[in-house]
């Protein structure tokens, strides 16, 4: 179990505290919604809950098989949709700095997709993937 505590700032904004490690996150809504758009929003935390969770996951198995994917980056789309509000899609990219075999990639690719917050996410919400791989 982790605890975080959470304080209403006024004007749509909110800061969160993780006990275990003291680390403090502020949100804001975003200006479509109300706000100023100062902050992630809490779709943006989603977004980034989500990518952030699959790059992990990528790296513990990373780390178990001795693959390399040192200098992995990712960009992340969050799209949203109408009636009812919500995250219809992520479109997530990450990049590997690095041609791997096909074996290395298989096991990455899993580890992503079965990240605890991809599976935590209601299936209406679609998660289109892409991993490159290059030199």
């Amino acid at each position: 179990m982790v605890k975080m505590d959470f304080k209403y700032l006024g004007d749509l904004k909110i800061e969160t505290l993780h006990e275990p490690s003291g680390s403090q996150l502020k949100s804001a809504a975003p200006v479509d919604n109300n706000g100023d758009g100062s902050s992630f929003s809490p779709t943006d935390l989603l977004a980034t809950a989500t990518t952030t969770c699959m790059i992990t996951l990528m790296g513990i198995h990373a780390n178990r098989h001795g693959i390399d994917i040192s200098g992995l980056t990712a960009s992340t789309e969050k799209h949203m949709a109408n009636q009812p509000r919500r995250v219809e899609k992520l479109k997530i990219t990450m990049h590997i700095p690095r041609n791997l075999d096909n074996k290395s990639r298989d096991i990455l690719w899993e580890a992503a997709i079965n990240c605890p917050v991809a599976k935590s996410i209601h299936p209406d919400l679609k998660i289109d993937l892409q991993v490159n791989y290059t030199e």
